[in-house]
């Protein structure tokens, strides 16, 4: 009997254990992603592009099968990559952030570029253009999927920095928890910003009361406002974040200058207001300034990826760029 008694003991002590190896998982899970929101931001302000032009009723069905091909990135591919790098190159991931960090600075400089300046956009997929709409779902959904590697990895590499030194195993779970968090959270948000307007027509038409009429009419006609302020937000997303990665990457290096520079002046900002008001307009200052230094680093890295880098990959694959 008091062999049972011990037996049940040790498993209650290991329950215990384990138990709260998961809180520790989930807590470093959720402190990591944190620290890829802005980059986060940008993977659900950019996906919804891809179901544009498709009937409702398949915007859900792509949305999943993104989603899907999401959740295989980062498990297969980029959390053993991660892992590698960790254990076997941590010298590396500093300056593969901050390649991560210099293409989204590129990516956003490119999208103010085009916002600013007129472009022949007749290559764009419309919605009357013919062709098979399984072939265009396939293609938009391929699309999609790539620009998602993307930017999971530089999500995957940010929390594998913020991750504190653990075990193998403790990290391998934290990246895996928090890159499915971070999934669930972006295609969960990207299906219900698609599907708002229909959801808003149905209110029009089949309320019952006046106002739920009026809300849904105003949920169809605001919309198309709401989806371009989504856009404006990822791209600023895109050029905070690639450029404060860039900005501690090259701290990480030992040219810690221009960090200095910046927190210095955001100090100085923050300390011009109340003092209850100090945190949040430094912290703006300093969001700002690394916009600033992303939207520059992206302008001057647009002729380069556009007259050297396409041209060697169109070379390389044979494929067309068309971005």
């Amino acid at each position: 009997m008091s062999g049972l008694l011990a037996l049940l003991d040790d498993v209650a002590g290991i329950a215990k254990v384990a138990a709260a190896s998961v809180d520790d998982v989930a807590a470093q899970a959720a402190k990591a992603g944190a620290k890829a929101a802005g980059a986060v931001i940008d993977d659900a302000a950019v996906t919804p592009k891809y179901v544009h032009g498709f009937a409702p009723a398949r915007e859900l069905p792509i949305i999943w099968k993104i989603a899907r091909g999401s959740i295989r990135n980062k498990l297969l591919i980029l959390l053993p990559a991660a892992l590698l790098l960790a254990n076997f190159a941590p010298w590396l991931i500093a300056p593969l952030l901050m390649l991560g960090g210099g293409y989204l600075c590129f990516e956003g400089a490119e999208k103010v570029y085009h916002a600013l300046v007129p472009h022949d956009t007749s290559h764009v997929f419309k919605e009357d253009e013919p062709g098979d709409p399984l072939h265009l779902e396939e293609q938009k959904a391929a699309g999609a999927i790539k620009t998602d590697f993307i930017l999971s990895a530089e999500i995957m590499t940010i929390i594998l920095a913020a991750i504190p030194e653990s075990g193998f195993w403790m990290e391998a779970a934290t990246l895996a928890v928090a890159g499915i968090g971070i999934t669930i959270a972006v295609y969960g948000s990207v299906a219900l910003i698609v599907k708002a307007d229909d959801f808003g027509l149905f209110l029009a038409e089949n309320g019952r009361l006046g106002a739920t009429r009026a809300f849904g009419r105003g949920l169809v006609r605001g919309m198309p406002r709401f989806m371009h302020l989504l856009t404006v937000v990822g791209t600023a997303a895109m050029l905070w974040v690639g450029g404060s990665i860039v900005i501690h990457g090259m701290e990480e290096l030992g040219f810690d200058w221009l960090g200095h520079l910046i927190h210095d002046w955001a100090y100085a900002v923050g300390h011009l207001v109340p003092a209850a008001w100090i945190g949040p307009v430094e912290w703006i200052a300093k969001a700002a300034m690394d916009g600033v230094f992303g939207l520059a680093l992206g302008i001057l890295l647009i002729p380069l990826a556009t007259k050297v880098i396409a041209p060697v990959l169109s070379a390389v694959t044979g494929k067309k760029n068309t971005h």
